[in-house]
């Protein structure tokens, strides 16, 4: 007999344990208490056989910004199953148990760091944003502008740094909305880093950087400027290391301009496929989704969804002039020809930002008429994914 249940505090070492095995790590014993003080149980589910812990999942309260608004989002994270009880479909129900409390939460979005991208795509998760990965000579660092000056050294405290960090994700799809919790255990935990900021002239942060130094490289865990001054000022503070690295490297969005902005754009560049999302209730979210104003459209839509069968069916997508929209069920069934057909993975692509819709109807992935292929480029914004987390 199979239970899935929340944990309780007395089997959270049981689940940590069980994580160590499964992601290959080790937590020193001088470090386990504090990290199972940061495990909520009732994040923590668990599937039990016959009254045993046989694989388990956890669930975070997230939110996260899509083009420009707040979602709550469900941080899937920590899917593990012992050995002994894979491939019995397990996951399977850990995952669908998921969708069901993340929708009875209210989180109309999902999203996870895959192990394997095809086997979370057979769940209706679609890859949706990538990383830029650089690793720079410092010879290659144009010299520090004036502006270097006003970059300061400050101590590692998120209610400092947040509101320039929510200024600069909101510009994004897809980025984090931190609490204080997160800064304190997820970006600060790391004491050996320094954090530097940019205040321009009238004394208002326009960026910050968070790094280390260590065997002559100087590795950068975040990078964030506000304006063009702000980038220029806080390279130029990172260039004024050079006695001490050799070597720079960092992470960035996939749209980001470094390379072209270098005296010599030969450095190493890597786009890494990072994050999956997942629609979790197709109607709420469309009814917080912010549609592009002033172009209003009437489409329907078939969406395929074997995981969550609230989304199953035949829609109508109707977005007013002021860019509000609904998703509400379409009687016809949607079945003469005039209908979109798509999977939840190619909806959550489209509107999270990851691909446009005339790219998914030309790789076959929206199927239906080319002029409601249209009113969907119209109503949807365009905005660039990125995630800085991890989870």
């Amino acid at each position: 007999m199979t239970l899935i249940r929340n944990l309780e505090p007395h089997e959270l070492d049981a689940s940590l344990t069980l994580s160590e095995f499964a992601f290959q790590y080790r937590v020193a014993p001088d470090e386990r208490e504090a990290r199972l003080a940061t495990m909520k149980p009732h994040q923590q589910w668990g599937a039990f056989v016959d009254g045993v812990l046989a694989a388990k999942y956890t669930l975070l309260d997230l939110e996260t910004w899509i083009h420009g608004v707040k979602f709550a989002m469900g941080g899937l994270a920590g899917v593990a199953t012992w050995p002994d009880y894979r491939r019995q479909g397990l996951v399977a129900k850990l995952l669908g148990h998921s969708l069901e409390t993340m929708r009875a939460n209210g989180q109309t979005v999902s999203f996870l760091h895959p192990f394997s991208f095809p086997f979370y795509r057979k769940f209706g998760w679609e890859y949706y944003t990538d990383v830029k990965k650089y690793e720079i000579s410092f010879a290659k660092l144009p010299p520090a502008p004036p502006e270097t000056a006003r970059v300061r050294r400050v101590a590692n405290d998120g209610s400092l740094l947040d509101a320039t960090y929510a200024a600069y994700a909101s510009r994004y799809s897809g980025t984090l909305v931190r609490s204080e919790e997160w800064w304190q255990e997820r970006i600060f935990y790391r004491s050996q880093e320094t954090t530097a900021v940019y205040e321009d002239a009238s004394g208002n942060m326009q960026g910050y950087v968070c790094y280390e130094v260590k065997d002559r490289t100087l590795s950068v865990s975040e990078f964030v400027a506000l304006t063009e001054e702000a980038r220029r000022a806080l390279f130029g503070y990172v260039r004024n290391h050079d006695s001490m690295a050799e070597t720079l490297t960092l992470s960035a969005p996939a749209d980001d301009p470094l390379a072209f902005l270098l005296p010599d754009p030969r450095v190493k560049q890597e786009l890494v496929p990072y994050f999956m999302a997942r629609v979790v209730d197709a109607a709420a979210f469309v009814a917080a989704y912010p549609f592009v104003a002033g172009a209003g459209a009437t489409v329907r839509l078939r969406v395929s969804d074997a995981h969550a069968p609230w989304n199953d069916g035949a829609w109508t997508l109707a977005v007013d002039d002021a860019g509000r929209g609904t998703l509400a069920p379409d009687e016809s069934g949607a079945a003469d020809g005039a209908a979109l057909l798509c999977g939840i993975a190619a909806f959550t692509a489209m509107t999270i930002g990851a691909r446009r819709p005339a790219f998914l109807h030309a790789a076959g992935l929206l199927r239906g008429p080319a002029d409601a292929v249209e009113a969907l480029e119209r109503v949807l914004p365009a905005r660039q994914t990125y995630l800085a987390d991890f989870f």
